[in-house]
């Protein structure tokens, strides 16, 4: 069986890799350099503990409250264009508590065996950067200590029960940590992978199962004879297959269209700056809650990583929603001095949807056609379990019940 996959990002490589690992013939296409639009610049976290969905209670009002301001964590650009009113006002009605939860479990249900995949990749010989240094969720106020802890129930029904911890306990967790910090939820388990290094490890062992990987090769047009698409068309010529796995990331939602079985896929822009050598020495990773940043300590930098910016596909870093990722960590950390070694800002587009799941599953009403993204934040987190998926329905037919809440027919069905 050949299948063409569209998308070289942590979804797509880790997809290749287990079905050409199950013996089916892989061509991967990207029209970019593999990994280098969401993957590369995210938060470096297999990121269990922050797992909810977007749509989350009070999220409406937040963002109602900073929609004026352009450095604040969550901002939508104003826009009419009918297709983003659309998106917002579905997001917008999965903004409960009912619906988040749902969501959330879904998503733990989903992720539940994600350490033990990682585990096998590194056994199977996938060299990639992976810290196991649990996450401390560090909270100024007591509102945003508490919004969190309404769903821990959930999370403990997968035994993930954290730590609590208050005032100076806080600080004996994190040392880096200033006073602003009164509260925290410990994580033990969650980890930190550095993404280039999985991108290049995974591309290394694709390639050694024998599949094709080609960059910088647009995909042009798809080729049908009826429902079934048979290949596709590229700026260097046509490939055919079998089957067609869709993991573009945010373009994914372009190319269903295409095909006649359309996906609410929108970006939702994010950033990232690192700094080398790492500025503070941290015990653990890091969510600073309150500003919506994550500070991931890796093997010779630390990544500051943030923000959700609704709008078009326009990659263009704002440099004052990376000033805003920047002022929070001089805020939180004793010894944050404008510190040296400070990279080019990173702006990129994770590929979101209204009820914030990822889409997994066949493309109906295309016999051939699969679809694994839209997984938001949490492309790095949820890869694996994704890559399980994919390759059990395409190769045996069958898709296991935990996709059950990730089905494209949630917004293809009529």
């Amino acid at each position: 069986m050949r299948i063409i996959v569209v998308g070289a990002g942590a979804v797509g490589l880790a997809s290749a890799y287990r079905l050409a690992g199950s013996g089916c013939d892989v061509v991967v296409l990207d029209a970019r350099r593999a990994g280098s639009a969401a993957t590369h610049g995210n938060a470096a976290k297999i990121a269990l503990a922050e797992s909810g969905p977007v749509p989350a209670p009070g999220v409406i009002l937040q963002g109602l409250k900073w929609m004026l301001k352009p450095d604040s964590p969550l901002y939508v650009k104003p826009s009419l264009a009918p297709d983003f009113v659309k998106f917002m006002l579905s997001m917008a009605r999965r903004c409960n508590g009912r619906d988040f939860r749902r969501g959330l479990e879904a998503q733990l249900r989903l992720a539940e065996g994600t350490m033990d995949l990682l585990d096998d990749w590194t056994r199977d010989g996938i060299r990639f950067e992976m810290h196991k240094a649990g996450v401390l969720l560090a909270f100024e106020t007591r509102e945003r200590y508490e919004e969190q802890c309404a769903s821990l129930d959930v999370f403990e029904r997968f035994g993930m029960v954290p730590e609590h911890l208050h005032g100076d306990a806080v600080r004996e967790c994190e040392p880096a940590l200033n006073q602003r910090h009164r509260h925290g939820l410990f994580f033990p388990d969650d980890r930190q992978v550095e993404p280039d290094s999985l991108t290049s490890g995974l591309l290394e062992r694709c390639r050694e199962l024998g599949a094709e990987i080609h960059e910088h090769t647009p995909v042009r047009r798809f080729l049908r004879r009826g429902d079934t698409v048979t290949g596709v068309l590229t700026d260097k010529g046509e490939f055919t297959g079998d089957t067609l796995l869709l993991a573009a990331g945010v373009w994914t939602g372009r190319m269903s269209r295409e095909l006649g079985a359309p996906l609410p896929i929108r970006p939702g822009k994010g950033y990232s700056v690192d700094y080398s050598p790492a500025p503070v020495r941290l015990r653990t990773s890091l969510t600073l809650e309150d500003a919506r940043v994550a500070v991931t300590p890796l093997n010779g930098f630390l990544r500051l990583a943030g923000t959700m910016e609704f709008g078009g596909l326009e990659e263009r870093v704002d440099l004052r929603r990376v000033a805003a990722i920047k002022q929070a960590a001089a805020d939180s950390f004793t010894d944050w001095r404008n510190p040296p070694g400070e990279a080019a800002p990173w702006a990129g587009m994770r590929p979101m949807t209204p009820d914030g799941l990822p889409v997994i599953g066949r493309l109906h009403p295309l016999p051939n056609v699969y679809v694994a993204s839209g997984h938001g934040m949490l492309g790095l987190t949820l890869a694996p379990a994704t890559a399980e998926i994919v390759t059990e329905s395409i190769t045996k037919g069958r898709t296991p019940t935990v996709a059950d809440a990730f089905s494209p027919l949630r917004f293809t069905h009529r």
